[in-house]
């Protein structure tokens, strides 16, 4: 039976039907949904864990046990997880591992573009690459079967284009996998010095094994049409180029490490030119080239953000290279000539979200605010324009004991703010560090009770697993007091006298001191709220309600206006307005 499923779906399908029983990760788009639909299937279980770092040791464990298992990440999450895939790749694995790494061209939702094919060549494991979404469900399995055979992690790279996009896909009925006999084997899985460079032999055994593997794989495949032409490409790329050169012959890799370095000799000698054809870095073309072959690549194909077929062809035609015959020309819309440009919509936080309030007041006491990744980095957008830094997850509240530590201006005058989710993942020692140097930092922790921005799933504190059982709640505030924080404030950030005097005291404050900013996500909560209205005689115009970039308020000749569908009655614009123009919409408002 056929269904039409994406990249992530697909994934998860893959994994159910090959038989593995674990599934772990942490949320980050494009990955997110894969375990959200791999715990819907009988008979596995699935489970966030606090960071990507934590999730692979999970999986690490589930398969040293015998089981087979999934890691999913988004390519960032790799950065956090590299400690034990390094080492993992020494040790080896008894159940099937892989990880999914999703990498993000075009940072559609990401700090930074980086391709962690290089991941996998740095930690020499193999690397798998789908280009639709059946090519994911079974290199799902493919890679199992890898990773068993040469006792060995294996990546699944995956792209944007390929987790959120559907194709159709050929179903098939689960295949239970016995738990394989766990052996202790300190010499394997206990990395000493002693024991890792034993294993380092190991390794480089298991690489050249792999390479003659990558050979003869029917996961990379040769599609012969024409000789003039020859590309080399991988993952999403091979859809583009068969769409946009049919008649070149292509190389298609499914395994882009280690590569199969004969078959692309061969390939590249029964071709008149060679094209490579690859998102991102020139991680195929530098290494071909270093087998002495010339090719076209990153001279002509783009190495910043996503490629697509109208991309693809304009390369392709400014080199002079043949290009299918509805790509000889710029495609030109009817549209781009009659319709108006579509107006630009800036992201902006959702009306009602509780970190609107939050950023109203740094802002307004102008401080320098070191941000964290996760929906409050909006706050940094006009016209809030709250947020001076952003790196990692988890960096703001190092990156703030760090100025406070080098700028003596900016002492006492700098806060940090991460969310409840984000605080778990990797603030947790940042928090710690500033206790144990004996900084004076105000951290925020801005506690909206989810993971908001990646579609609301749990954490650690929210009292509730991936598989909707109820659990231990993390207390935030004991946690935070642990740590050796003895100014702890918890407060509501809606309440904006309260919320500002707060701030004050903890900046002022001879010691490190913590405000967890607790409210839930507006998209969270179903309690019916009024919307407010506005009392157009009592508006002076002074605009200062849109000062709080609510998506619900805007204004017409100067005097305000709220969208009633979009407002859910916060109430933090009636505060702003000092005339009473913005007045409750009901007694349930706030």
């Amino acid at each position: 039976m056929k269904k039409l499923l994406s990249g992530n779906e697909a994934i998860a399908l893959g994994a159910y039907e090959a038989g593995v029983k674990i599934g772990v990760g942490y949320p980050g788009t494009p990955s997110t949904e894969v375990l959200q639909h791999f715990k819907n299937y009988p008979g596995v279980y699935a489970q966030w864990s606090p960071n990507e770092k934590v999730a692979l040791e999970v999986g690490a464990g589930a398969s040293i046990a015998g089981a087979r298992a999934l890691v999913t990440m988004k390519h960032v999450g790799v950065n956090v997880a590299a400690d034990p895939l390094f080492t993992l790749s020494y040790t080896g694995i008894n159940g099937g591992l892989v990880l999914l790494s999703a990498d993000d061209p075009g940072m559609h939702s990401s700090q930074n573009e980086q391709d962690n094919r290089y991941y996998a060549l740095m930690s020499k494991i193999p690397c798998l690459e789908p280009s639709d979404s059946q090519e994911a469900k079974d290199m799902v399995a493919a890679a199992l079967e890898i990773s068993e055979q040469f006792d060995t992690p294996v990546m699944l790279r995956t792209t944007t284009r390929v987790n959120h996009s559907q194709t159709m896909v050929e179903t098939a009925e689960r295949i239970e996998q016995p738990l394989k006999e766990y052996k202790k084997d300190a010499g394997k899985y206990v990395a000493t010095p002693g024991n890792a460079r034993a294993r380092r032999l190991h390794l480089e055994q298991r690489m050249k094994d792999l390479r003659l593997f990558a050979e003869t794989s029917q996961l990379n495949s040769i599609h012969w049409a024409g000789k003039e032409v020859g590309v080399i490409t991988a993952g999403i790329s091979y859809t583009y180029v068969r769409e946009v050169m049919p008649r070149a012959s292509v190389l298609k890799l499914g395994i882009t490490n280690p590569l199969p370095e004969k078959l692309i000799e061969q390939f590249a000698s029964q071709v008149d030119r060679v094209v490579v054809v690859e998102e991102l870095d020139p991680f195929l073309e530098t290494q071909i080239k270093a087998m002495g072959i010339e090719v076209l690549g990153k001279e002509i194909v783009p190495k910043i953000g996503e490629l697509n077929p109208v991309i693809l062809a304009k390369a392709f035609r400014e080199a002079g290279l043949p290009v299918a015959e509805q790509y000889q020309e710029p495609p030109v819309s009817p549209l781009d000539k009659e319709a108006p440009e579509a107006p630009v919509r800036p992201p902006v936080l959702c009306a009602g979200c509780p970190h609107r309030a939050t950023f109203h007041v740094l802002r307004k006491l102008k401080l320098t605010v070191t941000g964290d990744i996760g929906c409050y980095t909006l706050g940094s957008a006009p016209p809030l324009s709250a947020m001076d830094t952003c790196i990692c997850m988890g960096a703001s509240i190092g990156v703030a004991h760090g100025m406070e530590l080098a700028n003596p201006d900016l002492k006492g005058n700098t806060v940090a703010v991460i969310g409840d989710s984000t605080f778990l993942h990797s603030g947790v020692t940042g928090l710690m560090d500033i206790v144990y140097n004996k900084g004076k930092s105000t951290v925020l922790i801005l506690d909206n009770r989810t993971t908001a921005m990646t579609g609301h799933q749990d954490h650690p504190a929210t009292g509730k697993t991936l598989m909707g059982r109820p659990t231990v709640e993390v207390d935030l505030e004991a946690l935070v007091k642990s740590l050796g924080i003895k100014r702890v404030k918890v407060l509501d950030p809606i309440n904006i006298d309260q919320f500002e005097k707060a701030v004050k005291e903890e900046v002022a404050a001879a010691e490190p001191s913590v405000i967890i900013a607790r409210h839930p996500c507006a998209l969270l909560t179903k309690e019916p709220r009024r919307p407010v209205t506005v009392n157009a005689e009592a508006c002076i115009k002074c605009k200062l309600c849109l000062k709080l970039g609510c998506p619900a308020i805007s204004h017409l000749d100067g005097v305000a206006v709220i969208d009633g569908i979009q407002c859910n009655g916060c109430g933090l614009c009636v505060q702003v307005c000092k005339k009473g123009a913005i007045i409750k919409g009901g007694q349930n408002n706030a």
